[in-house]
């Protein structure tokens, strides 16, 4: 079995075009590795923009044939949502190459490098990308692998969503969905969060304290969530949002105008252009790992100052019409409040789509997302749901967005069905003001890119 990234040099990506396989695709080839990949939205003779960019950055591309792997190939990496009866596993079995998972060679690449896991249920795509930018700005050149791409990155014309710097950390993210957090065993292990999304509490507190077993040096957590809290190894390094929370790291002040939120920790004064007190939350979280690396406030404060965001985490899409257009992943329950929350800053009115994705997580959420939507939604914000989004298999069908929607609207809120999201603009226009925020969430389906994109242009 291969443990170490000097081990191989010709790697080949079954399903190279999703966000967690393509970072890892492109950090190989950028330190030199044979990489190659598949993926069944590659189709000959038509343009893909993914395959485009990872072909420029060196990953070569083939159609999900089995035509890229022969007997030059030294591994096979397959993400989870790969079967073993694809063409591909089948060849690279026949011709005894070894097939690993995606978050196995990211624990083997983190072994290569001084690595910072950040990990949570929410928040670690966009606390790794701000702790990428102190990180640049103190001078470190560090390098990243990230679940979302990094605007800074994405202008350069790249995915954006993986970064080799001359420098010896490296950023990653620690998922829990899977389990695959208790791989890693980084010097520096941040947990953002503990919220009920994929698995039970107890299960996550559980792989969480795996975590901080695995973490080598300095473990972070959020003394303001309760559960994260109870994992802390040393309240001088952990951070807060809350001044009454004791803790190293102390965000305060918070204040959101528009677009733009500012804050203090330790006096030091910091300004974003993003919005949301969660994302002062994952700007103090970045703070106190940078500071452990002996980066000072006000380097940070520099960096944080020009953090351009990350892709479909609160990206403003424009504003048309008086109608501020944004598109957030957020597909949690507590993420999709908050997500509301930080729009309700903008406008005196938000109108919130948001797509559940998966009958199964849907199922075993129903009452979370029922509960934090009602908390959440001012007198005048709507909520509109479309159907569950359904990526193939044997799921049970048994749930409907539909279900949520009834029982929201039941509390007294203002709560509406669209099945279609084709549907969602020509029914939503009426109720658009000139001055609100339409907030579209979802994640893993591909296609809500083009469908916000979409949206906007046709508003």
């Amino acid at each position: 079995m291969i443990s170490s990234i000097d081990e191989f040099e010709n790697v080949f990506f079954i399903g190279v075009a999703g966000t967690g396989m393509s970072a890892i695709a492109q950090y190989l080839s950028g330190v030199g590795k044979y990489t190659g990949g598949s993926d069944r939205y590659f189709i000959s003779g038509e343009f893909n923009d993914t395959r485009d960019k990872l072909e420029k950055e060196g990953v070569h591309c083939f159609l999900q044939d089995g035509s890229g792997i022969n007997s030059n190939t030294d591994l096979v990496v397959v993400s989870t949502a790969i079967e073993d009866s694809v063409p591909e596993v089948q060849k690279a079995k026949s011709l005894s190459i070894p097939i690993i998972k995606r978050s196995e060679l990211l624990a083997i690449i983190a072994k290569s490098k001084k690595t910072i896991a950040v990990g949570g249920t929410s928040g670690k795509s966009t606390t790794s990308a701000m702790l990428f930018d102190i990180l640049k700005q103190a001078g470190t050149d560090p390098s990243i692998i990230s679940g979302a791409g990094l605007v800074s990155i994405i202008k350069e014309g790249k995915i954006g969503n993986a970064h080799v710097g001359k420098g010896e950390w490296l950023i990653i993210e620690a998922d829990e969905s899977d389990g695959s957090i208790v791989q890693y065993t980084p010097e520096i292990g941040l947990l953002l969060n503990i919220d009920k999304d994929h698995q039970e509490i107890e299960e996550l507190i559980s792989i969480f304290t795996t975590f901080k077993k695995n973490t080598k040096e300095i473990f972070i957590v959020n003394r303001c969530n309760k559960l994260t809290a109870g994992l802390s190894a040393n309240t001088a390094v952990d951070f807060s949002t809350d001044q009454n929370i004791l803790a190293g790291f102390i965000a305060e002040n918070f204040q959101q105008t528009g677009l733009n939120i500012s804050f203090k920790i330790k006096e030091q004064h910091f300004e974003m252009n993003t919005v949301g007190r969660h994302n002062m939350e994952n700007a103090v979280a970045a703070v106190s790992v940078a500071s452990q690396l002996g980066i000072n406030l006000d380097t940070s404060a520099k960096a944080l100052n020009k953090y351009e965001g990350i892709y479909r985490r609160h990206q403003l899409l424009g504003k048309k019409n008086g109608v501020y257009v944004i598109d957030d992943y957020a597909h949690n329950p507590v993420k999709c409040a908050a997500s509301i929350e930080a729009c309700q800053y903008i406008a005196p009115k938000v109108i919130a789509w948001f797509q559940p994705h998966g009958y199964g997580p849907t199922r075993f959420l129903k009452n979370d997302f029922i509960h934090e939507f009602v908390k959440v939604l001012r007198d005048d914000d709507e909520l509109w749901m479309s159907e569950i989004f359904y990526a193939g298999g044997t799921a049970t069908k048994d749930i409907s967005a539909n279900d949520l929607i009834k029982e929201i609207a039941a509390s007294g809120k203002k709560a509406f069905f669209i099945e279609d999201r084709n549907d969602l603009l020509k029914a939503v226009r009426p109720h658009l003001t000139d001055n609100c925020v339409l907030l579209l969430m979802g994640a893993r389906d591909p296609g809500l890119e083009f469908f916000s994109k979409q949206l906007w242009e046709q508003l």
